[in-house]
């Protein structure tokens, strides 16, 4: 009884602990487009199509530093534990997000958010404490807690975000200087690392280690180090089950498609209208977001647990998967009137990314445990395949874009966001021959 209190107690302060993490994450998704294209201008990329291939490439940079990093901390988790491994994410998202807000060139803002993206293996690491403290039946609910604070912090981040970019045309008075006016992206991003060391000193504080010192893998000294840990990592897949394999792929496929769409979304929305776009700021853009988070948190904080109650976890993977996939290849013949519409393929993504997250972690979590995996090293290897999806994502979108957006025919614009449809798609063929360990769905 007093061990389910504790893991109770934790799971609320892990939940804090994310939430806090996604709303100073989140808070720059309204205006980094902006701001980059800002910067690129500033450094001579006054072309349309060079100058949006560099958001591309900035946003690619976050996950970059996550791709070579996150499965080392993933494995630093199973030998040191995951309560510091989420204290030094922390610590590095304080330190980079305020670093990121005083850019002033397009180089200082890549290698800040590459060290940003290398600090943080949180989601990774958060999902493994949640394998650590949950029986098998609770994973489920626990994943979709887990996700809900995303989902949260993905509706509060960006619209905060919107709201405090600019502030000396938005608020006047004391930001009403030059040097507010040089820098109109730094208060959020300031207030996003005040964020990130509230959420630290909370985890400090409050939240207890996950794994038990007899459950951690050791030191080996012969094993490889750095990038070769990394490499290691990704091609040790080979040699895990099947069914993880296979899961590993499917996120992978998933993430791919959302990250090409999440580059090139604020591309298509800051469009003039007469050229196809929306015409929307920062500020509208922020709603968008916040809307998508409300919906997120809707499905994972409330709806996925009775639905995996009674639906199995696969079927709504699948649904999730094609569902996101309709309203991603839906975007770009969107106007800007009825508003409402625009919000139904919102709802479509929001649905399909909050269905498919909790059940795809849910069974990679039961089929790790029941291969004897260790779950940090198998979370962090699908967060290493996903930030490599999340790297490819984003450059490939941006030089689709770039080729594209003056284009007439079938390559327009609209171009990326059918390919992210597409490959949608791939991920439900990805699946179809998927062999679970018998009765895992049913635990």
């Amino acid at each position: 009884m007093d061990t389910e209190k504790q893991a109770r107690g934790s799971m609320s302060i892990l939940f804090l602990v994310v939430l806090i993490d996604m709303i100073g994450f989140t808070l720059v998704i309204p205006f980094l487009t902006y701001f980059i294209q800002d910067l690129a201008q500033g450094d001579g990329f006054t072309d349309i199509g060079t100058r949006d291939r560099w958001v591309g490439i900035v946003l690619a940079a976050y996950t970059f530093g996550q791709f070579l990093f996150t499965p080392i901390l993933g494995t630093l988790s199973d030998r040191l534990g995951r309560r510091p491994i989420i204290l030094f994410g922390l610590i590095s998202n304080t330190i980079f997000l305020i670093s990121f807000g005083l850019a002033g060139s397009l180089w200082f803002a890549l290698i800040v958010r590459f060290l940003a993206g290398a600090g943080n293996g949180n989601i990774a690491v958060a999902r493994a404490y949640v394998g650590d403290i949950s029986t098998p039946g609770q994973v489920a609910g626990r994943m979709g807690l887990i996700g809900a604070a995303f989902g949260l912090g993905f509706m509060i981040g960006p619209f905060i975000g919107g709201v405090l970019t600019d502030p000396a045309t938005t608020f006047g008075g004391m930001f009403d200087t030059d040097w507010w006016i040089a820098h109109p992206y730094f208060l959020p991003c300031l207030f996003a690392g005040v964020l990130s060391a509230t959420s630290f000193l909370f985890a400090l504080t409050y939240l207890p280690e996950s794994l038990p010192a007899d459950s951690r893998t050791k030191i080996d000294d012969d094993a490889p180090k750095g990038f070769m840990r990394v490499v290691k990592n990704l091609i040790g897949v080979r040699d895990l089950s099947p069914g993880v394999r296979t899961l590993i792929l499917v996120n992978a496929l998933f993430l791919l498609s959302f990250t090409m769409m999440h580059a090139t979304f604020i591309l298509f929305t800051g469009m003039e209208i007469l050229n196809g776009g929306l015409g929307y700021d920062a500020y509208q853009n922020g709603l968008i977001f916040a809307y998508v988070g409300l919906v997120g948190v809707i499905v994972q904080g409330g709806l996925i647990r009775p639905l995996v109650k009674r639906f199995r976890p696969r079927n709504l993977m699948v649904m999730g998967i094609l569902i996101c996939g309709l309203g991603l290849a839906w975007i770009p013949y969107l106007q800007p009137t009825p508003f409402a519409i625009g919000l139904v393929a919102m709802t479509c993504i929001a649905v399909g990314n909050g269905l498919f997250q909790p059940t795809q972690n849910t069974l990679l979590t039961f089929e790790a445990r029941a291969q004897n995996l260790d779950l940090g090293r198998v979370m962090g290897s699908q967060e290493g395949f996903g930030a490599m999806s999340r790297v490819i994502g984003p450059i490939s979108a941006g030089f689709i874009w770039a080729e594209t957006v003056d284009g007439s025919g079938f390559w327009t614009y609209h171009t990326v966001f059918r390919i992210c449809g597409i490959i949608m798609v791939l991920a439900v063929i990805a699946q179809i021959g998927l062999k679970l360990t018998a009765n895992v769905e049913e635990e």
